[in-house]
């Protein structure tokens, strides 16, 4: 699978423009602040309907426009399918495939898939633990797109049921009687304890899939390091006995901790329990990343994090779109060779980088030039 041509209007610093791609490896090159990241950053978003830089989809529109589209020529299994999506900041999206609307602009997720490298995948390893559960969301969706319904049910449990404590709670400092809103309350548990179970039965699923690719991956682009020290583990917000993994169990288990912690949930008004609470811990032997790695170190668990990410993918389907954003100006020239090495075999590599010097000799291909509102090839 790989993206045959990109089309975007009124995206990011692009009123209009049309670039044709193709398999192998392809890089934009230009100095900083010149939308080579926008280019790639574009096709990201068709495949999660998010952006790896920002967390709202307003920045993505040019300045002084309402909306923006991206649109992409796909192919796969020698079919070609035309995806787009209407970004609408403040409204709803739109999605279509070969012109015809899809009823939910998350059907689009899955139909062309995406790993990327960026600068920000530092955040992965010594950020908060939102950045991991998105990771593993994310990525989760992509091997499953339904996924990502359950993950928006669960949202929309999650924000009722805090609504309903914040009621209760007030209600209980003096306000007017809780009855009603502690009876709704057990509807919104059950459904909280359901979905969050199957959420968390997945991300469990997940990292085990993850383990032994991510010490493959660490052992690959740190220098003396091997497969055994690099691991990752699911830390629940709720004591969870070892090796349970059966959503039944899980639900049970979820809902009875979210009934222990009653009354500091309705002290608080927010739900204290539940998969939005819960963090991967990402370790080098005994010792957590955060907090102990160096920053080479993070660096290099970040990396294979993504790499492994794209193992996985692979494994289950096409081949993802390989993105690697501005990120050989972070390694030195070794690192850079063992990446290069890893990822030559992808069917698409898309690059940005600031100047060519940046790409390993391993990973010249198609070069764009950027600058000026303008992506012109060079010969």
């Amino acid at each position: 699978m790989h993206v045959a041509h990109l089309t975007l209007h009124d995206f990011r610093s692009y009123g209009s423009l049309e670039v044709e791609l193709g398999p192998g490896v392809t890089s934009f090159v230009g100095r900083n602040g010149q939308g080579k990241t926008n280019l790639v950053e574009a096709i990201d978003y068709l495949s999660s309907l998010s952006s790896h830089r920002v967390a709202g989809d307003g920045p993505l529109v040019r300045a002084g426009a309402t909306q923006a589209v991206i649109r992409a020529a796909v192919i796969r299994d020698e079919r070609r399918a035309v995806l787009e999506i209407e970004i609408n900041p403040g409204r709803s999206n739109r999605a279509r495939i070969n012109k015809s609307p899809l009823p939910r602009t998350r059907d689009l997720i899955g139909l062309v898939r995406t790993v990327v490298f960026s600068p920000e995948d530092l955040a992965l390893v010594k950020g908060d633990p939102t950045e991991r559960r998105r990771f593993a969301d994310e990525l989760l969706t992509l091997q499953t797109p339904r996924h990502a319904g359950t993950r928006s049910d669960y949202d929309r449990v999650l924000k009722q049921r805090n609504s309903l404590l914040k009621t209760a709670g007030q209600a209980r400092r003096g306000g007017p009687s809780a009855e009603s809103a502690l009876s709704t309350l057990g509807v919104w548990d059950a459904n909280l304890a359901r979905l969050g179970a199957e959420i968390m039965a997945a991300r469990m699923q997940l990292v085990d899939d993850l383990i032994p690719l991510l010490g493959k991956s660490y052992e690959a682009v740190a220098r003396g390091a091997s497969r055994d020290d690099a691991t990752m583990t699911y830390r629940p917000s709720f004591e969870v006995p070892d090796g349970m993994t059966d959503r039944g169990d899980l639900t049970e288990a979820l809902l009875a901790a979210v009934e222990a912690r009653r009354k500091d949930e309705l002290d608080r008004g927010i739900s204290l329990v539940g998969p939005h609470r819960d963090d991967l811990i990402c370790s080098l032997g005994e010792f957590p990343v955060k907090g102990y790695a160096s920053h080479g170190e993070s660096w290099s668990f970040a990396l294979a994090l993504r790499l492994a990410s794209y193992d996985l993918l692979r494994s289950t389907g096409d081949d993802p779109v390989l993105i690697l954003d501005d990120v050989f100006a972070e390694l030195d020239s070794g690192r850079r060779a063992q990446l290069a090495e890893l990822v030559s075999g992808a069917e698409q590599v898309l690059i940005t980088a600031a100047v060519p010097e940046d790409i390993p000799e391993g990973l010249r291909g198609t070069r764009f030039v950027v600058g000026d509102g303008k992506v012109v090839l060079d010969d």
